[in-house]
């Protein structure tokens, strides 16, 4: 488990492995073709794609959801890796979650984002236009994380 504080001064905790964790937010860190796939929020700036389960909705089902909404892009073998638990006021814990690049819609109707980016390890380093979600420790560790587990 890897403890520190978000830039927003939040405890996190990031833990690797299957928990018991009631998720209902969700982030996927997918590269492909060498590749992070990534979006611009229009707000925070780049980031990976994530969200909020919907009521009713499973995590997994929240998770392809949120990566087409985001990017336009359909995922298949989602693999659910860490949770990344945020000690705010009320508590909240994402699953982290790494999958397969199905196929690119262009034309898929965006939320909040900008679609889909998609930057190489050297390009993601030096990105000046990253969330704060991206610039915390967790984010080097799950990058890691996927980049020796990789199908």
């Amino acid at each position: 488990m890897l403890t520190f504080d978000d830039l927003k001064g939040s405890r996190v905790e990031l833990v690797f492995g299957e928990q018991e964790l009631e998720a209902r937010h969700v982030l996927v860190v997918l590269k492909h073709d060498g590749k992070w796939l990534l979006t611009t929020h229009t707000i925070r700036g780049v980031e990976f794609p994530g969200g909020k389960a919907e009521p009713g909705e499973t995590i997994e089902d929240a998770a392809a959801r949120e990566v087409m909404e985001e990017t336009g892009v359909t995922v298949t073998n989602l693999e659910k890796f860490a949770e990344y638990v945020v000690y705010t006021d009320p508590p909240f814990c994402k699953a982290v979650f790494t999958a397969d690049f199905v196929d690119l819609d262009i034309h898929a109707e965006r939320f909040e984002t900008e679609g889909a980016l998609w930057l190489t390890d050297d390009e993601l380093d030096n990105c000046d236009t990253l969330s704060f979600h991206m610039k915390d420790k967790g984010m080097k560790e799950i990058r890691n994380w996927v980049e020796q587990h990789a199908k």
